[in-house]
Protein backbone atom coordinates (compact mmCIF):
# COMPACT_ATOMS: atom_id res chain seq x y z
CA UNK A 1 0.00 0.00 0.00
CA UNK A 2 1.14 3.64 -1.05
CA UNK A 3 2.18 5.81 2.33
CA UNK A 4 -0.59 8.39 0.86
CA UNK A 5 -3.14 5.83 0.67
CA UNK A 6 -2.12 4.78 3.77
CA UNK A 7 -2.28 8.27 4.97
CA UNK A 8 -5.98 8.70 4.26
CA UNK A 9 -7.08 5.66 5.69
CA UNK A 10 -5.67 6.57 8.99
CA UNK A 11 -7.44 9.88 8.56
CA UNK A 12 -10.51 8.13 7.96
CA UNK A 13 -10.12 5.86 10.67
CA UNK A 14 -9.74 8.71 13.26
CA UNK A 15 -12.50 10.98 11.76
CA UNK A 16 -14.57 8.02 11.96
CA UNK A 17 -13.88 6.99 15.58
CA UNK A 18 -13.91 10.99 16.41
CA UNK A 19 -17.49 11.59 14.94
CA UNK A 20 -19.17 8.51 14.56
CA UNK A 21 -21.42 9.50 17.60
CA UNK A 22 -22.10 12.89 16.44
CA UNK A 23 -23.00 11.52 13.05
CA UNK A 24 -24.93 8.21 14.46
CA UNK A 25 -27.41 11.19 17.29
CA UNK A 26 -27.48 13.08 14.13
CA UNK A 27 -28.95 10.59 11.53
CA UNK A 28 -31.02 9.44 13.81
CA UNK A 29 -32.57 12.14 14.67
CA UNK A 30 -33.01 13.37 11.00
CA UNK A 31 -34.65 10.18 10.06
CA UNK A 32 -37.73 10.42 12.33
CA UNK A 33 -37.57 14.36 11.43
CA UNK A 34 -38.35 13.23 8.20
CA UNK A 35 -41.94 12.66 9.17
CA UNK A 36 -41.93 15.25 11.52
CA UNK A 37 -45.46 16.27 11.19
CA UNK A 38 -46.96 12.86 10.98
CA UNK A 39 -45.66 11.37 14.40
CA UNK A 40 -47.03 14.42 15.54
CA UNK A 41 -50.59 14.19 14.93
CA UNK A 42 -50.26 10.70 15.76
CA UNK A 43 -49.27 11.49 19.34
CA UNK A 44 -51.37 14.27 20.18
CA UNK A 45 -54.51 13.55 17.88
CA UNK A 46 -56.51 16.92 18.52
CA UNK A 47 -54.32 18.51 16.86
CA UNK A 48 -54.70 16.01 13.48
CA UNK A 49 -55.37 18.02 10.19
CA UNK A 50 -58.26 16.61 8.04
CA UNK A 51 -57.20 16.10 3.85
CA UNK A 52 -60.71 15.48 3.19
CA UNK A 53 -61.60 18.61 3.42
CA UNK A 54 -59.88 22.69 2.35
CA UNK A 55 -58.44 24.50 5.10
CA UNK A 56 -59.14 28.13 4.86
CA UNK A 57 -57.35 30.14 2.16
CA UNK A 58 -56.98 33.98 1.32
CA UNK A 59 -60.10 35.39 1.97
CA UNK A 60 -61.09 33.50 4.95
CA UNK A 61 -62.34 35.05 8.37
CA UNK A 62 -60.70 32.39 10.21
CA UNK A 63 -57.17 34.10 10.35
CA UNK A 64 -58.39 37.13 12.07
CA UNK A 65 -60.51 34.82 14.36
CA UNK A 66 -57.62 32.88 15.38
CA UNK A 67 -55.63 35.79 16.28
CA UNK A 68 -58.35 36.94 18.71
CA UNK A 69 -58.38 33.81 20.09
CA UNK A 70 -55.26 33.74 20.75
CA UNK A 71 -54.54 37.12 22.08
CA UNK A 72 -57.24 36.51 24.49
CA UNK A 73 -55.19 33.56 25.64
CA UNK A 74 -51.77 35.40 25.85
CA UNK A 75 -52.76 39.03 26.06
CA UNK A 76 -49.32 40.55 25.54
CA UNK A 77 -49.29 43.70 23.30
CA UNK A 78 -45.77 42.85 21.71
CA UNK A 79 -46.37 38.98 21.37
CA UNK A 80 -46.23 37.83 17.54
CA UNK A 81 -48.14 35.21 15.79
CA UNK A 82 -47.32 33.06 12.80
CA UNK A 83 -49.81 30.95 11.28
CA UNK A 84 -48.99 27.93 9.30
CA UNK A 85 -51.10 27.83 6.01
CA UNK A 86 -51.26 23.65 5.46
CA UNK A 87 -53.88 23.75 2.85
CA UNK A 88 -55.69 20.97 4.90
CA UNK A 89 -58.80 21.19 7.39
CA UNK A 90 -58.81 20.46 10.56
CA UNK A 91 -56.41 21.99 12.92
CA UNK A 92 -54.52 24.86 12.32
CA UNK A 93 -50.62 25.16 13.71
CA UNK A 94 -49.45 28.49 14.84
CA UNK A 95 -46.29 30.05 16.35
CA UNK A 96 -46.44 32.43 19.39
CA UNK A 97 -43.50 34.34 20.12
CA UNK A 98 -43.51 36.19 23.41
CA UNK A 99 -41.99 39.55 23.31
CA UNK A 100 -38.42 39.70 23.19
CA UNK A 101 -35.09 40.31 21.63
CA UNK A 102 -34.51 37.93 20.03
CA UNK A 103 -36.04 36.47 17.12
CA UNK A 104 -33.80 33.82 15.65
CA UNK A 105 -34.44 30.12 15.54
CA UNK A 106 -33.56 29.69 19.10
CA UNK A 107 -36.54 32.47 20.37
CA UNK A 108 -38.31 31.09 22.71
CA UNK A 109 -42.13 29.98 21.13
CA UNK A 110 -45.01 28.31 21.93
CA UNK A 111 -46.67 26.09 19.96
CA UNK A 112 -50.63 26.20 19.18
CA UNK A 113 -52.73 24.00 17.49
CA UNK A 114 -56.54 25.92 16.68
CA UNK A 115 -59.74 24.09 16.14
CA UNK A 116 -60.77 24.31 12.38
CA UNK A 117 -63.09 27.93 12.46
CA UNK A 118 -60.08 29.18 14.71
CA UNK A 119 -62.48 30.08 17.65
CA UNK A 120 -60.56 27.89 20.10
CA UNK A 121 -57.15 26.21 21.24
CA UNK A 122 -56.73 22.83 20.63
CA UNK A 123 -53.56 22.03 22.00
CA UNK A 124 -50.10 24.62 23.85
CA UNK A 125 -46.73 23.14 24.33
CA UNK A 126 -43.59 25.28 24.75
CA UNK A 127 -40.80 24.85 21.78
CA UNK A 128 -38.96 21.64 22.92
CA UNK A 129 -41.44 20.35 25.39
CA UNK A 130 -42.62 17.63 23.84
CA UNK A 131 -41.28 15.02 21.70
CA UNK A 132 -40.51 15.49 17.98
CA UNK A 133 -39.39 19.31 18.61
CA UNK A 134 -37.06 18.10 21.49
CA UNK A 135 -35.79 15.96 18.55
CA UNK A 136 -35.95 18.56 16.34
CA UNK A 137 -33.42 20.76 18.97
CA UNK A 138 -31.31 18.22 19.37
CA UNK A 139 -30.56 17.48 15.41
CA UNK A 140 -30.24 21.52 15.58
CA UNK A 141 -27.92 22.16 18.21
CA UNK A 142 -27.96 19.05 20.33
CA UNK A 143 -29.85 21.32 23.19
CA UNK A 144 -26.59 23.23 23.66
CA UNK A 145 -27.79 26.37 22.30
CA UNK A 146 -25.11 28.47 20.05
CA UNK A 147 -22.07 26.34 20.93
CA UNK A 148 -23.80 23.34 19.97
CA UNK A 149 -24.97 24.61 16.56
CA UNK A 150 -21.63 25.01 16.06
CA UNK A 151 -20.04 21.43 16.78
CA UNK A 152 -23.18 20.16 14.33
CA UNK A 153 -22.29 22.49 11.58
CA UNK A 154 -18.42 22.45 11.53
CA UNK A 155 -19.05 18.62 12.65
CA UNK A 156 -20.80 18.10 9.63
CA UNK A 157 -18.10 19.96 7.95
CA UNK A 158 -15.62 17.71 9.27
CA UNK A 159 -17.99 14.74 8.25
CA UNK A 160 -17.05 15.39 4.46
CA UNK A 161 -13.96 15.00 4.55
CA UNK A 162 -14.66 11.47 6.59
CA UNK A 163 -16.67 10.41 3.55
CA UNK A 164 -14.67 11.79 0.66
CA UNK A 165 -11.69 9.98 2.57
CA UNK A 166 -13.46 6.46 2.41
CA UNK A 167 -14.23 6.76 -0.99
CA UNK A 168 -10.47 7.68 -1.58
CA UNK A 169 -9.65 4.69 0.38
CA UNK A 170 -11.66 2.03 -0.90
CA UNK A 171 -11.27 3.06 -4.45
CA UNK A 172 -10.38 0.29 -6.66
CA UNK A 173 -6.90 0.53 -8.50
CA UNK A 174 -7.87 -3.36 -10.01
CA UNK A 175 -11.20 -5.17 -10.71
CA UNK A 176 -14.17 -3.61 -9.92
CA UNK A 177 -16.02 -7.10 -9.45
CA UNK A 178 -13.76 -7.89 -6.39
CA UNK A 179 -13.66 -4.47 -4.73
CA UNK A 180 -17.60 -4.13 -4.77
CA UNK A 181 -17.84 -8.15 -3.30
CA UNK A 182 -19.51 -9.66 -0.35
CA UNK A 183 -18.12 -12.67 0.62
CA UNK A 184 -20.09 -14.17 2.71
CA UNK A 185 -18.16 -16.75 3.36
CA UNK A 186 -14.89 -14.87 4.65
CA UNK A 187 -13.76 -14.87 8.23
CA UNK A 188 -15.62 -12.75 10.39
CA UNK A 189 -13.48 -9.49 10.22
CA UNK A 190 -13.69 -9.82 6.70
CA UNK A 191 -16.94 -9.91 6.25
CA UNK A 192 -17.71 -6.91 8.44
CA UNK A 193 -15.27 -5.20 6.53
CA UNK A 194 -17.10 -6.24 3.45
CA UNK A 195 -20.66 -4.45 5.15
CA UNK A 196 -18.74 -1.11 6.01
CA UNK A 197 -17.18 -1.01 2.22
CA UNK A 198 -20.80 -1.16 0.37
CA UNK A 199 -22.87 0.61 3.00
CA UNK A 200 -20.07 3.59 2.51
CA UNK A 201 -20.10 3.15 -1.49
CA UNK A 202 -23.81 2.96 -1.54
CA UNK A 203 -24.95 5.66 0.54
CA UNK A 204 -22.04 7.89 0.10
CA UNK A 205 -23.71 10.04 -2.67
CA UNK A 206 -26.73 10.55 -0.86
CA UNK A 207 -24.48 11.16 2.55
CA UNK A 208 -22.46 13.38 0.65
CA UNK A 209 -25.35 15.62 -0.65
CA UNK A 210 -27.53 15.25 2.91
CA UNK A 211 -24.20 16.22 5.21
CA UNK A 212 -23.35 19.35 2.72
CA UNK A 213 -26.94 20.92 2.82
CA UNK A 214 -27.00 20.27 6.61
CA UNK A 215 -23.78 22.12 7.07
CA UNK A 216 -25.05 24.97 5.26
CA UNK A 217 -28.26 24.81 7.02
CA UNK A 218 -26.35 25.10 10.74
CA UNK A 219 -23.69 27.61 9.59
CA UNK A 220 -25.55 30.18 7.87
CA UNK A 221 -21.81 32.27 7.77
CA UNK A 222 -21.05 29.22 5.03
CA UNK A 223 -23.87 30.22 3.12
CA UNK A 224 -22.76 33.96 3.10
CA UNK A 225 -19.30 33.28 2.26
CA UNK A 226 -20.22 31.29 -1.31
CA UNK A 227 -22.39 33.96 -2.18
CA UNK A 228 -25.38 32.88 -1.70
CA UNK A 229 -28.62 35.47 -1.20
CA UNK A 230 -28.02 37.54 1.81
CA UNK A 231 -30.69 37.60 4.90
CA UNK A 232 -33.98 38.77 4.09
CA UNK A 233 -35.06 42.37 4.11
CA UNK A 234 -35.94 44.04 7.30
CA UNK A 235 -38.75 46.70 6.21
CA UNK A 236 -40.33 48.75 9.36
CA UNK A 237 -44.18 49.99 9.23
CA UNK A 238 -44.18 53.83 8.59
CA UNK A 239 -45.26 54.13 12.20
CA UNK A 240 -44.70 52.48 15.84
CA UNK A 241 -48.19 53.05 16.53
CA UNK A 242 -51.86 52.99 15.26
CA UNK A 243 -54.58 50.46 14.58
CA UNK A 244 -52.89 47.31 13.21
CA UNK A 245 -55.13 46.06 10.05
CA UNK A 246 -56.86 42.97 9.91
CA UNK A 247 -54.85 39.93 8.53
CA UNK A 248 -57.45 39.72 5.86
CA UNK A 249 -56.16 43.11 4.83
CA UNK A 250 -52.73 42.45 4.68
CA UNK A 251 -53.76 38.56 2.79
CA UNK A 252 -55.12 40.93 -0.04
CA UNK A 253 -52.07 43.37 -0.45
CA UNK A 254 -49.52 40.07 -0.51
CA UNK A 255 -52.38 38.73 -2.99
CA UNK A 256 -52.46 41.98 -5.32
CA UNK A 257 -48.47 41.54 -4.89
CA UNK A 258 -47.71 38.07 -5.81
CA UNK A 259 -50.83 36.72 -7.62
CA UNK A 260 -49.85 33.25 -8.56
CA UNK A 261 -48.09 32.65 -4.96
CA UNK A 262 -49.71 29.81 -2.43
CA UNK A 263 -50.32 30.69 1.21
CA UNK A 264 -47.31 28.90 3.56
CA UNK A 265 -47.52 31.18 6.64
CA UNK A 266 -49.10 34.52 7.82
CA UNK A 267 -46.25 35.96 10.23
CA UNK A 268 -48.84 38.77 12.46
CA UNK A 269 -46.83 41.28 14.32
CA UNK A 270 -47.59 43.07 17.60
CA UNK A 271 -47.62 46.44 18.68
CA UNK A 272 -44.90 48.44 17.14
CA UNK A 273 -43.29 49.07 13.60
CA UNK A 274 -42.98 45.53 12.55
CA UNK A 275 -45.35 44.77 9.52
CA UNK A 276 -47.33 41.52 8.30
CA UNK A 277 -45.12 38.89 6.60
CA UNK A 278 -46.60 36.57 3.93
CA UNK A 279 -44.34 33.52 3.23
CA UNK A 280 -45.52 32.52 0.01
CA UNK A 281 -44.52 29.54 -2.50
CA UNK A 282 -44.81 30.72 -6.45
CA UNK A 283 -44.22 28.08 -9.50
CA UNK A 284 -40.83 26.62 -9.42
CA UNK A 285 -40.05 26.86 -5.08
CA UNK A 286 -38.86 22.84 -4.44
CA UNK A 287 -40.19 23.05 -1.04
CA UNK A 288 -43.83 23.01 -0.33
CA UNK A 289 -43.74 23.36 3.27
CA UNK A 290 -40.82 26.51 4.05
CA UNK A 291 -41.28 28.09 0.93
CA UNK A 292 -38.31 31.33 -0.13
CA UNK A 293 -40.79 34.18 -1.62
CA UNK A 294 -42.13 36.84 0.71
CA UNK A 295 -44.23 39.96 0.90
CA UNK A 296 -44.11 42.70 3.84
CA UNK A 297 -46.64 45.05 4.59
CA UNK A 298 -47.10 48.02 6.79
CA UNK A 299 -49.40 46.77 9.80
CA UNK A 300 -51.22 49.88 10.02
CA UNK A 301 -51.66 51.38 6.34
CA UNK A 302 -51.43 47.87 4.45
CA UNK A 303 -49.33 48.94 2.04
CA UNK A 304 -46.56 46.74 1.04
CA UNK A 305 -43.37 47.37 2.21
CA UNK A 306 -41.10 44.96 0.00
CA UNK A 307 -41.55 41.75 -1.89
CA UNK A 308 -38.87 38.88 -2.38
CA UNK A 309 -40.08 36.75 -5.02
CA UNK A 310 -37.69 33.28 -5.74
CA UNK A 311 -38.09 33.90 -9.36
CA UNK A 312 -36.43 37.45 -9.20
CA UNK A 313 -33.35 36.36 -7.00
CA UNK A 314 -30.97 34.97 -9.17
CA UNK A 315 -29.08 30.94 -9.44
CA UNK A 316 -28.12 31.98 -6.07
CA UNK A 317 -31.42 32.18 -4.70
CA UNK A 318 -33.03 28.99 -6.41
CA UNK A 319 -29.54 27.22 -4.94
CA UNK A 320 -30.42 28.42 -1.67
CA UNK A 321 -34.11 27.22 -2.09
CA UNK A 322 -32.83 23.45 -3.11
CA UNK A 323 -31.05 23.23 0.43
CA UNK A 324 -33.24 22.42 2.53
CA UNK A 325 -35.96 20.11 0.65
CA UNK A 326 -32.71 18.38 -0.43
CA UNK A 327 -31.87 17.64 3.31
CA UNK A 328 -35.04 17.11 4.15
CA UNK A 329 -36.15 14.62 1.77
CA UNK A 330 -39.43 17.11 0.76
CA UNK A 331 -37.56 17.14 -2.63
CA UNK A 332 -40.24 14.34 -3.70
CA UNK A 333 -42.80 12.20 -2.44
CA UNK A 334 -43.00 9.49 -0.22
CA UNK A 335 -40.64 7.25 -2.06
CA UNK A 336 -38.01 9.85 -1.92
CA UNK A 337 -38.84 10.28 2.44
CA UNK A 338 -37.97 6.91 2.73
CA UNK A 339 -34.69 7.20 1.13
CA UNK A 340 -34.22 9.83 3.46
CA UNK A 341 -34.73 7.93 6.23
CA UNK A 342 -32.59 5.32 5.23
CA UNK A 343 -30.01 7.56 4.80
CA UNK A 344 -30.11 8.49 7.78
CA UNK A 345 -29.82 5.45 9.31
CA UNK A 346 -26.45 4.82 7.67
CA UNK A 347 -23.90 6.48 9.67
CA UNK A 348 -25.35 4.05 12.62
CA UNK A 349 -24.16 1.21 10.60
CA UNK A 350 -21.02 2.51 9.32
CA UNK A 351 -19.78 3.92 12.78
CA UNK A 352 -21.08 -0.03 14.08
CA UNK A 353 -19.13 -1.69 11.24
CA UNK A 354 -16.16 0.42 11.34
CA UNK A 355 -15.49 0.13 14.97
CA UNK A 356 -16.44 -3.33 15.12
CA UNK A 357 -13.79 -4.07 12.35
CA UNK A 358 -10.82 -1.73 13.95
CA UNK A 359 -11.69 -3.64 17.62
CA UNK A 360 -11.06 -6.86 16.15
CA UNK A 361 -8.11 -5.93 14.09
CA UNK A 362 -6.30 -4.12 16.99
CA UNK A 363 -7.19 -7.11 18.71
CA UNK A 364 -5.62 -9.96 16.09
CA UNK A 365 -2.84 -7.53 15.89
CA UNK A 366 -2.29 -7.39 19.91
CA UNK A 367 -2.63 -11.26 19.89
CA UNK A 368 0.40 -11.77 17.44
CA UNK A 369 2.16 -9.51 19.16
CA UNK A 370 1.80 -11.79 22.06
CA UNK A 371 3.18 -14.98 20.61
CA UNK A 372 5.92 -13.01 18.90
CA UNK A 373 7.23 -12.61 22.57
CA UNK A 374 6.22 -15.59 24.20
Amino acid sequence: MTRPRLLIRRLHLWLGLSLGVLLVVLGFTGSALVFYVGIDEVLHPPARSRTDVPGPGWVSPIWDRAVATGRARWPDPAGTWSLEVTGAGGAIPARYYPASEHHDHHAERLMVWFAADGGRIVRADPWGGYLMSWLYEVHMHLLAGEGGRLVVGWGGAASLLLLLSGVVAWWPRGSWRKALALKRRAAPIRRVRDLHKLTGVGSAALLLVVVATGVLLALPEVKAALRFPASPPDPRSAAATGVQIPVARALAAARQAVPDGRLAFIDVPGAGDAPFRVRLAVPGDPHRRFPSSYVWIDQHSGRVLAVRDLRSGGTGATLSAWIRPLHDGSVGGLPIRIVAVLVGLMPAVLFATGLLHWRRRRAARTLALSRMTT
